[in-house]
């Protein structure tokens, strides 16, 4: 039962979690932007009613991609707010701090094989060289 606890009390399942909630209750505000705003809007310049109620049968069958058409405005809202306003500026912030990678190899000036920066003769050629700092 302790190695439950530590698992649960671990910081990166607790910050999941709490992604997760954030998560559900901002999609249902962009789902509710969609379906209740943006979507009448859509229709009324294109001369439809709602995409909610847009329907077609096949036999007993009844197709509802009007509530596709919602849910896919829906995912490119999402995709674009978690686009701009989470990968983005991580992005940035990585680049920022990131750490210049210094080359611990360089090129032998006789047979261009990489060797050690502080080599002072090559193992392909035996090249007497004189070290890097």
């Amino acid at each position: 039962m302790s190695g439950f606890k530590k698992f649960l009390m671990r910081g990166n399942v607790i910050e999941l979690a709490v992604a997760v909630v954030i998560g559900a209750a901002f999609t249902s505000i962009v789902n509710s932007f969609v379906a209740d705003l943006l979507t009448p809007l859509i229709s009324a310049f294109g001369g439809l009613p709602d995409f909610q109620n847009l329907t077609f049968r096949v036999g007993s069958a009844v197709f509802r991609y009007g509530s596709f058409i919602n849910a896919l405005i829906s995912f490119v809202i999402i995709a674009t707010v978690v686009y701009f306003l989470v990968v983005s500026p991580y992005e940035r912030l990585s680049a920022r701090f990131a750490r210049a990678e210094i080359s611990a190899t360089r090129e032998c000036p006789e047979c261009l094989s990489e060797i050690p920066k502080a080599a002072t003769r090559c193992a392909q050629c035996t090249t007497q060289l004189s070290p890097v700092d």
